[in-house]
Parts: C-alpha cells; sequence; structure tokens
C-alpha cells in the first residue's frame, strides 16, 4: 500500500501566462502515485498503480494501460446517453490516452513486466484550457513520486502557432484560430512524442514549434523532479539478467552463423523476408529449447535479427527489401471503382493498400458530441477500419480499437483543412478508409485514399493532400540512416516512426513517435525535408490518376439547396410540434435542417423533389409583397369573396370581382393561384386572380361590398356584410373600426393566428 503523506504537498510556476499547480497528498492516497494538475479551473486526478507481479510468467511486453476518464459533472451536463452515465471513452478520450501511453512507455526500464495502470480523471474542466495535457504532465508526475521504475520524468505541452506567434498551453479557441497545434512531450534532453494539425504549414515552423515547446518543457520537468525530491519513493527493483541475456544472443548467433545475412543479400520482399526469418527462428528454437524458455529465445533471436538489419543500413545504406534510403515503394493510384457510393479512392503502395469511400449527407447527419470540451458537433468524420485479413491473419472481428481512433483521426487532421467551408459546402462529410493489405503505414495510405476519394467525388478540395512514413536508424558511433516510406518491419525494429501528411504547399498533419534519445534539431530538420521530397514524388503519381475534382457530383449524392430566413420565421418553419416540417420533409422526401441563425439547408436525391421543398420554405419564411403569386388554399367563402391561405397563419381576401370566371365554381379546401395585390398599412393583403393575367383595373363595385368611396375611413375599413370577432367600435369609417354595427363593421381578419371558433 502507498506511503500516507501527513499533509498535502504542492509545487506551482507560471505556464503560458497561468499558474499550473501540481499537488500530491490530498486525494486518492491509496494509489502508488497520485497527483492533482490544475490550471486556469480545469483540474485532473491523475493515479498510477503496478501490481505486485507480473501477470503471467511467460509475459515479454509491458502491459500498460492509460484510461482517460470524461465526467461531464466537470462541466455541469448531464450525459445524453439513455443510462444517464458515461459509457467507454469517446473519440476524444482514447486520443487523450493514446497521447499519454506514446509519451511515457518508452520510459519504462526493460524486463518490467507488471501491470502498470494510469488513470486520468476530469473532475473540472472550465471549457477555456484542455485537460489532456494537464493528463500527461500529471501521469509522469504520479510515475516520478511513486515506487514504480520509470525513466522520467517527461513533460508535454500544447503549442499554438497564431500570426506568427507561439503560445504554450493556448486555450480552445486559439487552437481553433492557430495555423499550427502541436502536443509535444520530451526528457531534458530528447523529444519523445510530436502529435500535431497544421494548416500547409512550412518545415521551418514545426521545427521553431519544437523547440519552443522542448524549452517550456523544461520547465515543467523542474517542477515534478522538485516534487519527487520532497515525496518521491523508493523505486522497486526489475528482474532483468543482463549477463543471461548477452549470453543467450551469443548461442543464437553461433547457430544462425550467416544465415541473416544471406536472406538480406537477396533483397527478400516481405513473405521472402517473413518465410525466411521463420525458418531461422525454428532452427534456434529447436537447438535451445531445452535449456531456456521461449520468451528468453524470441528476446534473444529479435535483437540479433534487429542488429543485423539495422546493421546493414548504416553499413551498407540498403534496406532489407533492396531500396535506397530515400525510396518510395511502387504506387498505383484509381478512382471511381464502386458504382454506387459517392467517391471512391484506391491507393496501393507495395504491398500496403487502402479503399477509400466518401459519403456526403445532410448536415442534421453531424456526429454530435458528449464530452467536457466546447464543440457539440462534428461535419467530417473520418473512420479506419483494419481487419485481419490485411496481414493475413485471421482473427475475432472486434470493434475498433485505440489504434484504429488514432490512424483514423491522424488522417481526419490531414484532410480538414483543404474542405469546403460549410457555407461554400453545406454538407456532411465522411470517409471510410478500409486496409485491404498492410505492410507499413496504412495510415498515410488511408490519407492519400481519402484525398482521391473525395475528388472523385466532386467536392472542391483545396489542393490534394499526401502522406509518407519515415523512419530512423541510429548507431553507437553516431552514424544514423533516415528512412522514407517505411515497412512493418523497419518499423518495428527502427528508433522512430514519424507520418508526414500535407499539400504541395505545407505540412497539414504530423505524428511522430521515437524509441531513441539521439534525436537531435538537425536529424528532425533532414527528416522533415525528405518527408517533403517523398510526399511531392506520391502526389505526382496520385496526379497521373486525378488532377482536378470531378466536375460534377455523383448522381447517387444528395444535392443540398442552403438559404437564409429570418430567425423570427424558424417557428413559422417549424411549427407547433414539428408538424409543418414533418409534413414537408415527409411530402418532399428531403431533408431539412434548421439552425438557430436562420440558415436552412435542404437535401434530397430528386431534383424536382428539392425544388419543391425549397418552394415550401420560401412560402412559409418569405416577407409578403406586393405582385408576389402563391397557390394556396380557400380556408372560408363568403358572400364578398373568399379567404386564401398563403402560408401557414396567413391568409389574404380575394373579392369576388377578382375571381373572374372561377366566381361561381369556387369551393372551400380547393386551391387556387393568386396574386398579392395590395397590404394595407395593418398589413392586410388583397388578392386578385384578374392581375395574374395582366388586368389591373379595379373591379365594379357590387351592391353587396359595403361603402368603398367617401366613407372609407383612413383606418382601411372597407363596408361588407357584419362578421363576428369584431375588433374595436364600429363606425362610419373609425380607424381600424370593426363591429356588428354600421358600414365600418365588415373589415376582414388577415394574419396571425385566427379567432378562435374559426372567425376572421
Amino acid at each position: 500500500m502507498a506511503t500516507k503523506l501527513s499533509s498535502p504537498t504542492s509545487v506551482q510556476q507560471e505556464v503560458g501566462g497561468k499558474t499550473l499547480t501540481l499537488e500530491t497528498g490530498k486525494l486518492a492516497n491509496q494509489a502508488h502515485g497520485s497527483i492533482t494538475v490544475t490550471y486556469g479551473e480545469t483540474i485532473v486526478l491523475v493515479t498510477a498503480v503496478m501490481s505486485n507481479r507480473p501477470r503471467a510468467e511467460d509475459i515479454d511486453f509491458l502491459p500498460l494501460t492509460v484510461d482517460y476518464e470524461e465526467r461531464l459533472y466537470a462541466v455541469g451536463k448531464i450525459p445524453g446517453s439513455f443510462f444517464r452515465r458515461e459509457g467507454r471513452p469517446g473519440q476524444e478520450g482514447i486520443l487523450a490516452s493514446r497521447l499519454t501511453d506514446r509519451s511515457i512507455r518508452p520510459l519504462f526500464p526493460k524486463g518490467l513486466h507488471n501491470d502498470v495502470q494510469i488513470t486520468l480523471t476530469i473532475l473540472s474542466s472550465d471549457q477555456v484550457n484542455p485537460p489532456e495535457i494537464l493528463g500527461m504532465i500529471g501521469a509522469s508526475a504520479a510515475l516520478s513520486i511513486s515506487k514504480i521504475p520509470f525513466n522520467g520524468p517527461v513533460a508535454s505541452c500544447r503549442i499554438a502557432y497564431i500570426n506568427g506567434e507561439y503560445f504554450v498551453h493556448p486555450t480552445y479557441a486559439q487552437s481553433t484560430e492557430s495555423t499550427l497545434s502541436m502536443v509535444v512531450s520530451s526528457s531534458r534532453d530528447a523529444i519523445l512524442m510530436v502529435e500535431a494539425g497544421a494548416n500547409e504549414v512550412s518545415e521551418e515552423v514545426i521545427l521553431e514549434a519544437i523547440d519552443k515547446a522542448q524549452q517550456a518543457n523544461n520547465a515543467t520537468i523542474d517542477m515534478i523532479e522538485d516534487l519527487a525530491r520532497q515525496v518521491g519513493q523508493p523505486k522497486a527493483e526489475v528482474e532483468y539478467d543482463q549477463a543471461a541475456a548477452e549470453a543467450i544472443i551469443a548461442k543464437i548467433k553461433d547457430i544462425v552463423g550467416s544465415g541473416f545475412e544471406d536472406l538480406l543479400s537477396k533483397n527478400p520482399g516481405m513473405y521472402d523476408m517473413d518465410d525466411g526469418e521463420k525458418e531461422l527462428s525454428s532452427k534456434v528454437t529447436e537447438a535451445l529449447k531445452d535449456d531456456y524458455s521461449k520468451n528468453a529465445i524470441g528476446e534473444g533471436f529479435k535483437s540479433v535479427f534487429r542488429e543485423a538489419v539495422r546493421g546493414r543500413i548504416l553499413s551498407q545504406h540498403v534496406r532489407s527489401d533492396g531500396r535506397a534510403l530515400d525510396q518510395v515503394r511502387p504506387i498505383s493510384c484509381d478512382t471511381g471503382i464502386l458504382p454506387r457510393t459517392h467517391g471512391t479512392g484506391l491507393f496501393t503502395r507495395g504491398e500496403t493498400q487502402v479503399l477509400s469511400i466518401v459519403t456526403v449527407g445532410s448536415l442534421s447527419l453531424k456526429q454530435t458530441l458528449d464530452s467536457v470540451g466546447p464543440d457539440n458537433t462534428k461535419r467530417f468524420m473520418h473512420h479506419y477500419n483494419f481487419p485481419s485479413y490485411s496481414t493475413g491473419e485471421a482473427r475475432r472481428a472486434m470493434s475498433p480499437g485505440r489504434r484504429e481512433i488514432g490512424h483514423g483521426a491522424l488522417a481526419e487532421r490531414a484532410i480538414l483543412p483543404v474542405l469546403p467551408s460549410e457555407d461554400d459546402f453545406p454538407y456532411a462529410i465522411r470517409i471510410v478508409s478500409e486496409c485491404l493489405s498492410s505492410n507499413g503505414s496504412t495510415s498515410m495510405g488511408s490519407v492519400c485514399g481519402s484525398s482521391l476519394s473525395l475528388m472523385d467525388a466532386g467536392i472542391p478540395i483545396k489542393a490534394p493532400v499526401a502522406g509518407i512514413a519515415m523512419g530512423l536508424i541510429t548507431g553507437d558511433d553516431g552514424q544514423y540512416a533516415i528512412l522514407s516510406d517505411i515497412q512493418g518491419l523497419e518499423d518495428f525494429l527502427g528508433d522512430m516512426d514519424f507520418k508526414v501528411a500535407g499539400t504541395s504547399e505545407g505540412v497539414n498533419a504530423l505524428q511522430m513517435d521515437v524509441k531513441t534519445t539521439q534525436l537531435t534539431q538537425a536529424i528532425l530538420k533532414e527528416a522533415l525535408e525528405q518527408a517533403r521530397q517523398g510526399r511531392l514524388h506520391i502526389m505526382g503519381k496520385m496526379n497521373e490518376a486525378i488532377s482536378e475534382t470531378r466536375s460534377q457530383m455523383s448522381e447517387h449524392a444528395p444535392k443540398m439547396v442552403r438559404l437564409k430566413i429570418k430567425v423570427e420565421k424558424i417557428g413559422a418553419l417549424i411549427g407547433p410540434g414539428g408538424r409543418v416540417i414533418r409534413a414537408i420533409i415527409e411530402e418532399t422526401g428531403t431533408s431539412i435542417n434548421v439552425e438557430d441563425d436562420g440558415s436552412v439547408t435542404i437535401g434530397g436525391v430528386d431534383q424536382g423533389m428539392l425544388d419543391l421543398a425549397r418552394s415550401k420554405v420560401d412560402a412559409l419564411t418569405r416577407e409578403l409583397a406586393i405582385g408576389d403569386i402563391f397557390t394556396g388554399k380557400v380556408v372560408r367563402l363568403t358572400n364578398f369573396g373568399a379567404f386564401v391561405e398563403l402560408v401557414p397563419g396567413r391568409d389574404g381576401l380575394i373579392r369576388n370581382g377578382d375571381l373572374g370566371e372561377m366566381e361561381e365554381e369556387l369551393k372551400e379546401g380547393q386551391e387556387i393561384t393568386v396574386m398579392i395585390r395590395e397590404i394595407d398599412s395593418q398589413g392586410r393583403v388583397n388578392l386578385s386572380r384578374r392581375a395574374l393575367f395582366g388586368d389591373d383595373s379595379p373591379p365594379a363595385p357590387r351592391p353587396d361590398s359595403g361603402d368603398r368611396g367617401p366613407n372609407r375611413g383612413p383606418g382601411g375599413d372597407r363596408g361588407g356584410p357584419p362578421r363576428d370577432g369584431g375588433r374595436g367600435p364600429g363606425g362610419p369609417g373609425g380607424p381600424g373600426g370593426r363591429g356588428p354595427d354600421g358600414p365600418g363593421g365588415g373589415g376582414r381578419f388577415v394574419g396571425g393566428n385566427r379567432p378562435s371558433g374559426g372567425s376572421r
């Protein structure tokens, strides 16, 4: 059990213009390490716990788990799910867990096979300062003060680039406004992890941002080390016999002999390499199985194989498949291969193949987010699938894991900056990237496939986007080799996985994981330039398949119409209980999305129904004007004319003399096309059919039409039969007069809700 602290201990420092506070000893004291991180009014509790022993004797990896727990009480919300409690983490929570995992995993000592669990719980979120970076800092601090073996500390920060300035720990708003938003984790001397989204920024901006982030991280590391000196516990011992490991490696080298050199000299492809490696592994296992455990043999064989592959690259500058260090594998691209989808792109590079499919839909199909952040919806979604057959394996199909979520989000960040705005292209957009075959960097393959599919779909993107994965091999004497377009083996045995995606003008997204402390700014600069050259090469191959966005969208894609109505007209469009808008949707088969600012988006596949829905929305929400033509329903007949409903809740009067030849056959419920002839000072509407045919002369007075001459009052009253529903005192032409008596009692009710009982 963890040592109980007598009182809380805290350290604090100003970082990015606000006070960063680390406190321990107040909450969760049974955890082996517990830290509360506060920045602004955002508070994250981070705990670290390690099991007493490995979960199994033959385990050969570190079972590290990072759980990011978003509690909606942190922002005063009740969850929107049916059960009204938080469920599995959403995408943002999973991405935050991955950021923490990737930052700390390289710093655990070799041989540690105990379960280690890091839990990040969001206690309070001010929706100004993001909590995920605080969780990353807290994880390093919790491990540093605990008994858990850890070669830290490490610190993390987000840095934003806005109008030529760099901001450490930016707010949500600043990250949204920035052209570069980057998370950097580093020890005092080395970069360990980078994750960024950008908008065509230069490599120089990226390098400077990393440098400034490392300076900020060193200040945070000072805080963690100060706290560890005050309350840190002695570290548990890790059982790892280095001498025994070296002894078995020597025996494996004797058994293998020149086997690896002979295999690599053939420049084998992926499948030949796998077969050759398995043959040598079986030979070693058969020779040593009586003297060593399976795990010990496996670890030793991996070390010998790693040394052979890396040594050949460093000494001969030749890779396992025979490529030069900066050479990209053969590429082929295709589009439009699925007839019913809205857009498709097939990208093949070596043995890696990704099929990306784009679907567009109504803005009502935006993803709703239930998180502690300020964003409530997401218009663009990229989903990445990695089935077992892509690596020739047979395993149970499961829901997307953290790897799939992370790779999908990386490609999403790369594509997002080139998409048209919602105003210019009022669609929700979803891309699904199916990884059909994998041998390295399917995430960058999905970037390329997504770009192809968007152009095939006729979506007016700003520019094509391509991506490439870079690797690094380092030697003990300062030697290094930067590899372009790494395959799976080079990712597994190398020191860096550096993914860079962007347009011809700059970088849109990058992700870097490092396993070495030898990554310098000079190496990083060289890697970025080599990545740029590789990206442009790949983009050239993509342009051979499709160089411009198609001029028209698929006939199967919905068409979208976007219009703006006055905010006060939203109620008229929606109607009581949503009846009006539902009726339009059911009649036309379209989708209608209404936003709070009066933006209305109508979507449908049938152009005729789309036009009908638009006309109905327009009729419901536009301001009535003289000369407007409506087809409305006769709602009541009188002996002096008829009342016609122009839009729900708004009627006009057409007098018998304006009906023309229809006067005798008119019935209630009948539809009739009319023109607005007059709107008087009180908003009452006079209609005419005769005006439709160019006859604007006033009709002759009828005997029952009341006083239309000098007795017409300033209030606009006109004579006619008395009606109920009177308004004010009657009288001969009195202002606004409507009563049961006198010549002025025949005024009509126009506009607004009808009086009860059907009176008008």
